[in-house]
């Protein structure tokens, strides 16, 4: 099974790039390149400014299967 990088598929949700968020970020797109592909991992504290960026929760960007867990919660 081929790993998802959920900072890479909420900025295709929010059409948004990975040199946007690199700019908002303050660090160089091969930082959030790294983030994107796996190669390295932000810390705590880079993942809640990048989900305040984003607006989204910050654990829509650490659980793969938050938001089908958000969809069996409103369906009930």
């Amino acid at each position: 099974m081929e790993d998802i990088n959920r900072i890479k598929m909420v900025l295709f949700e929010k059409k948004k790039t990975a040199r946007w968020l690199a700019s908002e970020m303050g660090v160089t797109p091969s930082t959030v390149s790294k983030w994107c592909t796996n190669s390295s991992q932000p810390d705590l504290a880079t993942i809640l400014k990048i989900a305040d960026l984003l607006k989204v929760d910050i654990r829509e960007l650490l659980v793969r299967e938050y938001k089908s867990y958000l969809l069996s919660k409103e369906s009930k």
